[in-house]
C-alpha cells in the first residue's frame, strides 16, 4: 500500500472514529459537560457544521484535491482537540465517557491523528 493510500485511510479511521464519539456524546449528554443552554438543540446545532467540515475535509482528500493536506491537518486538528477536551473534563473529575468503548474511542482519535500527521510529513519528505 503506497504512502498516499495508507494516510487516506487513517483519514478514514479518524474521522469515522471521531464521528463514533460524537454518536457517544449524545448518549453521555456532553452538552450538560460544556453547560451549553439550550442543552441538546444547541448540540445538534453545533454538530452540523463540525460534521459538515469533516465530510468536507474527506471529499478533498478523497479526489486529492490541492486542499488535502490541508483537510488531514483539520482532522488531526480536531482528533487532537477533542482528546484534549476529554482529558480536562477527566481531570476536573466527570465520570462521564469512563466504559472501554468510550476510552479506546479517544484513545484511538489521539493515536490517528498523530499517525496521521506523521504520514503527512513523511509524504511530504518522500
Amino acid at each position: 500500500m503506497s504512502k498516499p493510500d495508507r494516510l487516506q485511510g487513517v483519514f478514514l479511521l479518524n474521522a469515522t472514529v471521531l464521528i463514533t464519539h460524537q454518536i457517544d456524546a449524545a448518549f453521555w449528554h456532553e452538552w450538560d459537560m460544556f453547560l451549553l443552554p439550550g442543552g441538546n438543540q444547541l448540540n445538534l446545532l453545533l454538530n452540523l457544521p463540525i460534521i459538515a467540515l469533516v465530510l468536507l475535509a474527506f471529499f478533498q482528500v478523497a479526489v486529492n484535491s490541492a486542499l488535502a493536506r490541508r483537510a488531514h491537518q483539520l482532522l488531526a486538528f480536531l482528533g487532537f482537540l477533542t482528546l484534549g477536551i476529554h482529558s480536562g473534563f477527566f481531570v476536573a473529575g466527570h465520570t462521564q465517557f469512563l466504559q472501554p468503548v468510550s476510552i479506546a474511542l479517544l484513545a484511538a482519535t489521539g493515536m490517528l491523528s498523530a499517525l496521521q500527521l506523521l504520514l503527512l510529513r513523511s509524504q511530504a519528505d518522500g
